[in-house]
């Protein structure tokens, strides 16, 4: 089994509430689930306006299946985002059993 990690950091200019931040967390967070079937979350900086950390997550029993799905989802995010990409790390995990 594969496990892939593809960690987003957004910097939101000009946003004054939490409100806001929720409104373009939850927009990617759906479009992200629907497109590409990956399970998306709110991991850091809850409580600041300005930054927005999601981690989308996704499994598979190949590795290039993984890959395939996250590098996809980056770049949709890329393309559709309202807010600044500031940093994103993909991880991948492995059971060697």
């Amino acid at each position: 089994m594969i496990i892939g990690v593809l960690h987003l950091e957004f910097r939101l200019h000009g946003n004054r509430s939490l409100k806001g931040k929720r409104k373009v967390s939850l927009s990617l967070k759906q479009k992200l689930r629907n497109k590409f079937n990956v399970s998306v979350a709110e991991v850091d900086a809850l409580d600041v306006h300005e930054k927005l950390v999601l981690a989308v997550v996704t499994t598979a029993n190949e590795s290039a299946r993984v890959e395939s799905t996250l590098s996809k989802a980056l770049a949709m995010v890329e393309a559709i985002s309202p807010a600044e990409l500031t940093r994103c790390n993909t991880e991948i995990f492995s059971d060697t059993e």
